[in-house]
């Protein structure tokens, strides 16, 4: 393989109300609130990142509650991240269908695929979110109080890209990035990583009259590929460059350092470093509980503060 991806790192969407967004993932999902900063971008939108205990990539789902911001409801289509998979233990799918159900989450059946059962549940904004009961998904994922000792989220499963045809989004995945085609049913070709299997894995789902996406509310921007050395990163985009993609210069993420570039397909891709993580700035003890701005941003941190929604961490 050319250049190491590991698996998965992390996949961000854009979401409506903070609140709602925190209840989720932080009570329903019951995943940890590891980092709570604010969109580099915009400061007065939160940027909540969710996952294990210590935030390790590949357990990361992340958003940007934009609701107020002029952000419109995006639209799910080719040239995106159309369903976000977390694993896990095969024997929990029932406790967790029945946990969303009890909540007043719209959950929605599918027939096993590539040999796994897993069921769709609609987030506050309407994102696809899949559990999967995957079996041999060794990651301990976070152990929070009120869930069963066996049935916390273990991490990222997969993605689903949806594009119009395969062919080239398969080519620049294998050549760049090292994925090789692992299962395929009509309409859907699955590639792994780094040995495949749970946070390995992506499935192409194909379909030449699916309708053009629309990023704003309810969509997923980007899904980040791991890697592990900066070293590595630069590689990459040098080799990137030479064959004529478009891609960024390399981003100082706070966490992790970034790459961003679109497959052919149109979906954006970014490559994340793993160094040097969540606990450069929090103890792991209390990750999540203070809000944690950029250097450059500490300066405006009381108008930062009062121009952010009010939450309450569930």
């Amino acid at each position: 393989m050319p250049f190491p991806i590991l698996g998965l790192h992390h996949v961000t969407a854009t979401v409506s109300e903070a609140q709602p967004d925190l209840d989720f993932a932080a009570d329903a999902l019951g995943l940890r609130l590891v980092k709570k900063t604010v969109n580099f971008d915009n400061h007065h939108v939160f940027h909540f990142y969710y996952g294990d205990e210590r935030g390790t990539p590949g357990t990361l789902w992340t958003t940007f509650p934009y609701a107020g911001k002029g952000v419109p409801l995006g639209t799910k289509g080719a040239g995106q991240v159309t369903t976000t998979s977390f694993s896990v233990a095969a024997p929990t799918l029932d406790f967790w269908r029945s946990r969303f159900t009890e909540r007043g989450f719209v959950v929605r059946d599918r027939e096993p695929l590539f040999g796994e059962r897993g069921f769709i549940v609609l987030d506050p904004s309407g994102l696809n979110i899949e559990i999967v009961g995957s079996a041999g998904d060794a990651r301990a994922g976070w152990r929070r109080a009120g869930l069963p000792a066996d049935a916390p989220i273990r991490g990222l499963h997969s993605v689903t890209l949806t594009v119009r045809s395969p062919a080239e989004t398969l080519r620049f995945m294998r050549e760049f990035l090292g994925f090789e085609t692992t299962n395929e049913v009509a309409g859907r070709i699955r590639v792994g990583v780094n040995g495949a299997g749970p946070g390995r894995t992506v499935d192409v789902a194909y379909d030449d009259r699916a309708p053009m996406a629309l990023n704003g509310l309810g969509t997923v921007h980007h899904v980040a590929f791991a890697i592990k050395e900066p070293k590595d990163q630069l590689a990459l985009r040098q080799e990137l460059v030479r064959r004529g993609v478009n891609v960024t210069p390399v981003r100082d993420r706070q966490y992790f350092q970034s790459i961003y570039f679109r497959e052919p397909g149109g979906v954006l891709f970014e490559v994340a470093t793993i160094p040097p993580g969540f606990l450069v700035d929090e103890p792991l003890e209390s990750l999540g509980t203070g809000l944690k701005l950029p250097s450059w941003e500490e300066p405006s941190r009381g108008e930062i503060e009062r121009g952010l929604p009010r939450i309450v961490h569930p």
